[in-house]
């Protein structure tokens, strides 16, 4: 985001993307991947750039 000039404010309140959604993603919390696809068009980039895989130690 900050490469991008985008701030958490531009995203609730020009692209509309909710608090609870960004407390959400500061929490390593589940999003939709809904939310993912439009990050990545707001921030004009891939969804390796923004998202990690990282295995759960649960079996």
């Amino acid at each position: 985001m900050k490469e991008k000039g985008i701030s958490t404010y531009t995203l609730i309140n020009k692209h509309n993307i909710s608090s609870s959604t960004i407390h959400r993603l500061r929490h390593d919390q589940g999003v939709t991947t809904q939310l993912i696809d439009d990050l990545c068009k707001i921030l004009d980039c891939n969804v390796e750039d923004i998202i990690k895989y990282e295995p759960s130690d649960e079996g």
